[in-house]
Parts: C-alpha cells; structure tokens; sequence
C-alpha cells in the first residue's frame, strides 16, 4: 500500500525549525516537546495519561517495527499533542501485531513528523531544556507560526490531571488476555484477595491496575477530585496514588485531601510518579521542574551501592533539601543526576517511588513494590492498626 507524504516542519519556541514530513495533510499542533530514550514501548508511550499536552520525541532510529495491537494501550483515549521520529517503520511484522502504526496514525489523526535528525534535536532539547513547539503541515512558513507560541501554556502551573482522570468511581475488572506476560506466570493471584484497594486516578496507566488486580485485590478506582469522606467511605484497606501529567504543585485540592488522610488515619498508601509527588507535598516538600525530564527504559535508581533499572516518565522532581525532616526518609536516588527517587514515612504506612514499578515498558526489577503494598496491607488489616476513632469523626 503506498501512502501520500505531506511536508511538515517542527517549530520551537525559541525558533528553532526542522524540516520533514507527514501522513496528514493541513494538520497543526502545539506542545511541550519531550524526548524518550526507550528502544521499545512506541504504543504504550503514545496511549500513557502521562504524556498528555506533549509532543514526543523517539529517539530510537525508527519505530512501529511490531505494528500496533489492541492488548497494550495503556488507557482508551490518546492524550499526546503529536509523536517525532527519525523513521516510521512502513513493514512491520510481529506475531502480536493488529495494525501498522501507519494504519494507526492515519485512523487516529495523531499528529506527527518524520524523516527529521531526531539526534540534533534530542541533544538540542537537552541544552536548552523542554520547550512548547509546533508540529505543522498546514502552515510551513516558521514566521506565521511563531506570534501563535504566545497562546500556549505552559506545562509548569498547570493542571492537566482533571483532563484526563476518570469521571466517575468504577471497580476494575481486567478481561484483557495476559498469557503472553511472563510476571503473570510469577504473581499469586489469590495473595491480595479479600483486599480493597482505592486507586486515585491522576492518570492511571493501565498496567498498574493488571498488577494490582493480579494479585486477587478488589480495585475501586476514584477521581483525582474526591474528597477525604468520599475516599473513607469506602473503608479502604490501602490506596494507591497513580502516575499522571502536569505540574503536581497545581492540584492543590488532591494534596490537600492525600494529607487529611495522612494526618487522620493509618491507611497504608502507596505512590507511583505523580502520586509519589502528591505525597511528598502532602508531607510539606515541594517540588521543581526538571531541565528535560526523565523519560526512558534504563534509569538506574538506588542507594548505597543498591540500584535498580527502571523505567520513568516525569518531567517534575521532590526538592532534596525539602525532604530533610525525621519522618520522611529517601530509600532510592536517580543515579544519573542524585533526584530523589524514593521515599518512606518513618511512622506511617506510607511509601512511593518516582519510577514506575509496572514498568510497560521498562525492565521488572521493582516489580516486588506491589507484593510489598499487599504485604503491608495485610498486615495492617489483619491487626486492625487503625486510628481508634471514626476518621470521619475527626472532621
């Protein structure tokens, strides 16, 4: 099948334009352009809550070797601003494969861009840092582009998490079929039974939830806006906070109620990127914009000479220095550039991680976080170490 070519450019804001092309005619989008360094995981990428308000960047040579299928989306909607490539792979074959990622682009109207030196502009964006740009084939001219920036917000002060969490409370039921995954063959799927897990979507991927829900847990997933009664109500066992996108110190309203249950009661909580942050904040830490972001396959994060290989996708950190007190203890750094990469409360149940345990994709050397939240829920279950009155009662 052969395909029409558009020319396209990408534009940033400091005016700095690539040449190259696209699938789609007379299409234009703006966003923080970002790069990620993973050499797999183009369609979990694309469909990650995370990534909302983004233009992407791979800077894997080529991608859609694998094609696209319908098992690995990490939620139902497509949130990025526009994906850039160096080449678009026009004859995939994999044994999982439903579609081509050309077929998906077209079908899907995702913005897009190929053919440019995505090397330049990876060790560009890692100079000047992340910035707004402009993925456009219906204007070419960089001067008719350029007075439009000034319309863009950007990512730091914004709250893109009510974009994309859910709007209404569900409970999760996995009918996805899993044989292929490995860690399924690993997991004890009656470990987590009798388990009610609450799970505040920030942006929750997908494969968070399969994790959770492998092990046997009740999953009841929640918006980012409820409040501390609506969440109590429900007698949670533990709680999770998920990943999601934007700046965390702009969600004033689920820091402000991640603290009240902090402060009001013994509930194991367990968070992931975004949660991790909300956390921290809860905990009166704060929290900066990175220069380009941590987004790839192969972060080491450890401590003492203990590391792990994980996979991460933010492009906000916790302050180090805001983070010494005596009931917050860091378990894990960035081995690249010292952020924090974890964290522990020395007197509650209360642990995160700036990684992503689930790792799709990514390597499983922190997959044991989810046995740990069970484990530790349990045992908080099973000896009733709650607050001795109603935590509703407090208010």
């Amino acid at each position: 099948m052969t395909y029409n070519l558009y020319p396209a450019i990408l534009m940033l804001k400091d005016s700095k334009v690539y040449k190259g092309w696209t699938l789609l005619n007379s299409t234009i989008s703006f966003g923080e352009v970002v790069f990620n360094t993973g050499m797999t995981g183009y369609q979990e990428i694309m469909t990650d809550p995370s990534y909302a308000e983004q233009i992407i960047t791979f800077t894997y040579p080529e991608i859609g070797n694998t094609g696209i299928n319908y098992e690995d989306n990490e939620s139902n909607q497509i949130y990025i601003k526009g994906i850039v490539a160096k080449n678009l792979c026009f004859s995939p074959n994999n044994w999982r494969q439903q579609e081509s990622l050309i077929r998906y682009i077209i079908s899907n109207k995702i913005p897009h861009i190929f053919g440019i030196d995505t090397r330049a502009l990876t060790k560009h964006l890692r100079k000047t840092g992340s910035m707004n740009g402009c993925i456009s084939s219906k204007y070419l001219n960089p001067d008719l582009l350029s007075c439009k920036f000034k319309n863009i917000p950007q990512i730091e002060g914004s709250d893109l998490v009510k974009k994309v969490t859910t709007q209404k409370n569900y409970e999760f039921q996995d009918y996805s079929n899993q044989y292929f995954s490995y860690l399924q063959y690993k997991t004890d799927r009656t470990y987590g039974c009798g388990l009610k897990i609450i799970l505040i979507d920030f942006g929750v991927k997908h494969n968070i939830l399969s994790r959770l829900y492998s092990y046997g847990c009740s999953i009841h997933i929640l918006p980012a806006t409820s409040s501390y009664k609506e969440i109590i109500l429900y007698n949670p066992d533990g709680i999770l906070l998920s990943n999601g996108p934007g700046d965390p110190s702009a969600i004033k309203y689920a820091i402000n109620t991640i603290k009240k249950i902090i402060q009001y009661t013994n509930i194991p909580i367990f968070g992931i990127c975004m949660g991790h942050q909300v956390i921290s904040l809860a905990l009166e830490a704060e929290t900066f914009k990175l220069k380009f972001g941590h987004r790839g396959l192969n972060h080491p994060s450890g401590i003492k000479q203990k590391a792990e290989v994980t996979s991460q996708n933010h492009g906000f950190a916790v302050t180090q220095k805001s983070l010494y007190n005596k009931t917050i203890n860091i378990t894990h750094f960035n081995l690249n550039d010292s952020t924090v990469a974890a964290i522990f409360h020395s007197t509650k149940p209360i642990f995160s991680v700036q990684y992503h345990p689930e790792a799709s994709p990514g390597p499983h050397d922190s997959d044991y976080l989810f046995k740990y939240f069970i484990n530790l829920t349990k045992q908080f279950k099973q000896y009733n170490n709650y607050a001795h009155s109603s935590p509703l009662q407090t208010l």
